[in-house]
């Protein structure tokens, strides 16, 4: 990376395993939430919003810039509300990454500027089949147009050009978004003249050479076979017949014209840029998700979620398109959110959840994409008419931050329990740290259990930082020789106005169980009617402990 790239916002993969977002020279914990699609459009509107979100703890908004707006008219930019909305978030010590809203935002054209909606010509449509086999046109320029591709490309090269020229010294801009939620809906491939006949040519030589010598996605791999011989194949003899072959052709083609427009805008201004997946399920029962309609979850079929996203068994494709884009992202609502991080994260893939839901069982996720799995940031979506819930967890992340920084993936893990339990979830979550196994369960309670989430890192020997509510802490030695193991020692810490963890109190008796666990409980733990306070809420929900264990030699 070239010298000056190394003051801009960039991602460094650190010998450590973490993969992490460096700005001005440092490491940064992005604690993110997405703005409504409109709420950016406005510096006046976003008067009041930056202050809201900085006594959360938020200290990154994810908002969008449209290409309706930036280029009103062919060949004219207008960046005027922008950089007063850069102003704004300056003021209030705010970052910012930008949402690239240009032919695609859920999979339609509809933030493109009027010169291209009323220009069909230069510009043509998807055409999808209907039921009684009627096509209709979409709002949504073909990803076969090249002249379309080139204009968004021209549009994003002048946004990214501008940021560069305004914000390079700021790093107001942290990373950008390039495009939203692609794909088509409707059908499973366009049918449109054009793309009918491109649908008749072969499989590019190229894509298929890279597929033979990738390392490629579990899930790329569970659903398509590539033939053995290198002569031209259609898209059917390789990725199946029907909607398989059509959503593999759609993928090739969308990833295509996204990694044009990312490497125009990349030229420009060398900030880390991704995309967003909206995702799709292969079963109803992988959903994380209880008296919502299925439909809203995503879908099994291309076409009722978008045909050729960047999904999980698309993402070779994708990778092979767009080397412009950084990393490739999930919006994470309702599907498993272990599965997806996995997913996410196979191949040495930056994990970021754009977009995530903003309840309580939204929260409590986001410290399993942190600890586990080293996510650069988990978004709610909509936080600025709800930044509450997920403003707990940010500033309690946000005074543990330096320690799952430096902390390796080895070294830490997060964890959270629902309110009610469920068979898809687990009730303990384990992992070795050297020799002693840590286990997180519910906080002990008299009454009713409660939800609960955090994470342990590992500090080193056998002493851990516990950060959270609702859960407690116990260990159990690797060796099978112990015939004792416990708490050694237990401190609740503060953080003071240098960032700095200070010891507030020494734990032991009811909030360790004399030495046989640390508890964290949450904010209203159920006394169940017991008439003694031995489970108090945790105070500052931050507590170092060191484990112990006694083997007895022969003559003891």
């Amino acid at each position: 990376m070239p010298r000056d790239s190394q003051q801009l916002p960039h991602l460094r993969r650190l010998d450590n395993g973490n993969i992490q977002l460096f700005v001005k020279g440092r490491p940064f914990l992005m604690l993110p939430g997405e703005l409504h699609n409109s709420s950016l459009s406005s510096a006046r509107y976003m008067e009041t919003v930056w202050p809201a979100m900085k006594s959360q703890g938020v200290n990154t908004l994810l908002g969008s810039v449209t290409w309706e707006m930036i280029e009103p008219e062919e060949g004219r930019f207008d960046f005027s509300e922008l950089d007063r909305v850069l102003a704004g978030a300056r003021k209030h010590d705010m970052h910012i990454a930008v949402l690239w809203f240009g032919s695609y935002k859920n999979g339609i054209s509809t933030y493109v500027p009027d010169w291209v909606k009323r220009d069909t010509r230069r510009f043509p449509r998807v055409q999808v089949l209907e039921a009684g086999g009627r096509m209709r046109t979409l709002e949504m320029v073909t990803p076969l147009s090249s002249e379309g591709c080139d204009a968004d490309a021209r549009a994003f090269a002048a946004l990214m050009q501008h940021l560069a020229q305004v914000d390079r010294e700021e790093n107001t801009v942290l990373m950008v978004q390039v495009q939203n939620e692609t794909g088509l809906l409707g059908d499973s491939r366009d049918r449109s003249r054009r793309a009918e006949k491109a649908f008749t040519e072969p499989v590019p030589e190229e894509l298929l050479t890279y597929l033979r010598t990738s390392e490629l996605h579990s899930q790329f791999k569970k659903r398509f076979s590539l033939p053995d011989t290198s002569d031209p194949h259609s898209w059917e003899s390789v990725f199946g017949s029907g909607s398989a072959a059509d959503e593999a052709f759609m993928a090739y083609h969308i990833s295509s014209y996204v990694g044009r427009v990312a490497f125009a805008g990349k030229k420009k201004y060398m900030i880390p840029l991704y995309t967003n997946a909206w995702l799709n399920f292969e079963d109803p029962s992988q959903l994380d998700m209880k008296g919502v309609p299925i439909v809203v979850g995503g879908g099994v079929e291309p076409g009722v979620y978008p045909s050729g996203g960047p999904c999980p068994h698309l993402l070779d494709v994708w990778r092979f398109n767009t080397q412009s884009l950084d990393f490739l992202a999930p919006d994470l609502y309702l599907h498993d959110y272990e599965t997806i991080c996995r997913h996410y994260t196979e191949q040495r893939n930056p994990l970021f959840i754009p977009e995530q839901r903003r309840d309580e069982k939204g929260a409590r996720r986001m410290w399993l994409a942190y600890a586990t799995y080293g996510a650069l940031g988990a978004s709610p979506f909509g936080i600025d008419t709800g930044a509450e819930i997920a403003g707990r967890e940010f500033r309690l992340l946000a005074q543990a931050s330096p320690y799952l920084l430096g902390a390796p993936p080895k070294d830490r893990m997060g964890f959270f329990f629902d309110e009610e339990p469920s068979e898809k979830l687990p009730e303990r979550w384990t992992r070795v740290f050297g020799d002693i196994e840590v286990i997180i369960e519910r906080a002990f309670v008299f009454g009713k259990p409660g939800p609960g989430a955090g994470m342990v890192i590992h500090l080193g020997d056998a002493k851990f930082l516990a950060v959270g509510r609702g859960f407690q802490v116990r260990f159990r030695p690797v060796s099978r020789e112990a015939i004792f193991c416990g708490i050694l020692h237990a401190v609740e810490k503060e953080v003071d106005d240098k960032g700095q963890l200070q010891t507030l109190r020494i734990l032991n008796g009811d909030e360790t169980r004399s030495g046989e666990f640390l508890i964290m409980p949450n904010d209203e733990p159920d006394y169940g009617g017991f008439p003694i306070a031995v489970t108090i809420p945790a105070k500052t929900c931050i507590a170092e402990v060191e484990a112990y264990y006694v083997i007895e030699e022969d003559d003891d």
